[in-house]
């Protein structure tokens, strides 16, 4: 159950809040994850060769990183639903110019800016995180990035369905009027937020206040060994995600498949179904250590990839490699943000968000990498990313101490 911050214009239950929240965090994590069954149709499009396509997805994910960098911490100094309505805003905007790019330096441009403006998910995610009971932080946690899960995954089965049959410009613009209504939706349904009380005096400047909000999210980073750890973790384990998924339509394309963005958007539909284990990880996370989750999550990675590697060109295993590997990055990502928000309560944003540009950086630099091995090795290069991210993964799974505290 969640608690009440202040009334929203019609008011939900508690669990029908969780459930806006969850929807929310799904269809606005989609925005960057659309492109990826549509790669080679894009490439297509523009006349270039499918590993340069690639950098759509490497793009949209810096820019994620970097949005997240510059807004999210400000959800513990602003009030959040107004801040995430904005947002929505901005991001319908971004994803009007990814469907009507006119060149495919322009859409490299609009999918930056796309990656920049969709923060969205990391400002629901500490909302969630404020509202929740502590005795129940790790279920409510765990439904909302069941729903991030979900939007991730579904993304590819409606963008490469829609993309096959109208064209990749229509996923953009039926993203863009998505957008819209949920900035709408939160607005009408949400309770405000409470603002995280913040050292610095509230009749300090905005600017001066957004310094101190920075500085202290460096400060927190650079202290607290159980944040690092976490984070470096999570990008691990991101790497390991995207490696395999911007490459699953190129594999997919070539014998023995020879499918197209249809049957990759199947793929994404076929995975989306393991995201029902998200809940009961954070129900297990909150009777056990977070930590026990972290490394169940990287051993899983290792074992889907091992089996990609070896069964990857069967169509029966690469379903088993799409499942355990998409149970074992939900496994390890639910784990290391229970983890965080337990040990950061009066600083969820700053700590999620050093989490969060660490995960997408990981992801940038696993889905560059993927796209260059692919080039150069086809499925085993792909596969020998992914595995050596995973193995990074179990490296940084059981490091951190104690935290200080320092926030």
């Amino acid at each position: 159950m969640l608690r009440r911050s202040r009334a929203p214009k019609r008011a939900l239950s508690p669990r029908g809040v969780t459930s806006l929240l969850a929807a929310g965090t799904g269809v606005s994590v989609a925005n960057v994850y659309y492109c990826q069954p549509l790669l080679r149709e894009m490439a297509q499009s523009f006349g270039v060769p499918d590993a340069r396509a690639g950098a759509i997805t490497t793009l949209t994910q810096i820019g994620t990183a970097l949005g997240m960098l510059i807004f999210v911490p400000m959800g513990d100094l602003f009030e959040r639903r107004q801040l995430t309505a904005w947002m929505c805003v901005a991001s319908a905007i971004a994803g009007l110019a990814t469907g009507t790019s006119p060149s495919f330096d322009a859409l490299l441009v609009a999918s930056f800016t796309l990656g920049v403006t969709n923060n969205i998910p990391h400002l629901l995610l500490p909302f969630a995180a404020q509202l929740a009971p502590a005795e129940e932080r790790g279920r409510v946690v765990g439904t909302v990035i069941g729903g991030l899960l979900v939007g991730i995954l579904l993304s590819r089965f409606i963008g490469g369905l829609m993309g096959g049959l109208l064209g990749w410009r229509s996923v953009y613009f039926m993203a863009a009027t998505v957008m819209l209504g949920l900035g709408a939706s939160l607005t009408t349904f949400l309770p405000r937020s409470r603002v995280e009380p913040e050292r610095e005096s509230v009749t300090d400047p905005t600017s001066r206040r957004l310094a101190a909000l920075y500085s202290s999210m460096a400060r927190l980073f650079r202290t607290e060994s159980e944040l690092k750890s976490a984070a470096f973790s999570g990008a691990a384990l991101f790497a390991a995600f995207s490696a395999f998924w911007t490459t699953l339509v190129f594999l997919l394309s070539t014998p023995p498949y020879h499918y197209g963005a249809k049957a990759a958007g199947l793929f994404g539909l076929l995975a989306a179904a393991s995201a029902a284990a998200a809940p009961l990880v954070g129900r297990a996370m909150d009777r056990s250590s977070p930590r026990a989750g972290v490394a169940v999550g990287a051993v899983l990675s290792l074992i889907a990839f091992g089996l990609l590697w070896r069964f990857g060109h069967s169509l029966a295993g690469l379903v088993v490699g799409v499942v355990l590997l998409d149970v074992g990055v939900q496994t390890g990502h639910v784990a290391n943000q229970t983890r965080i928000y337990s040990t950061f309560p009066e600083a969820k944003s700053r700590a999620n968000t050093v989490y969060m540009v660490n995960y997408f950086i990981g992801g940038a630099a696993g889905s560059a990498l993927s796209s260059r091995a692919w080039a150069l090795y086809a499925w085993p290069g792909v596969c020998a990313v992914g595995l050596l991210s995973a193995a990074l993964d179990c490296a940084f799974a059981l490091g951190g101490r104690s935290p200080s505290r320092a926030v």
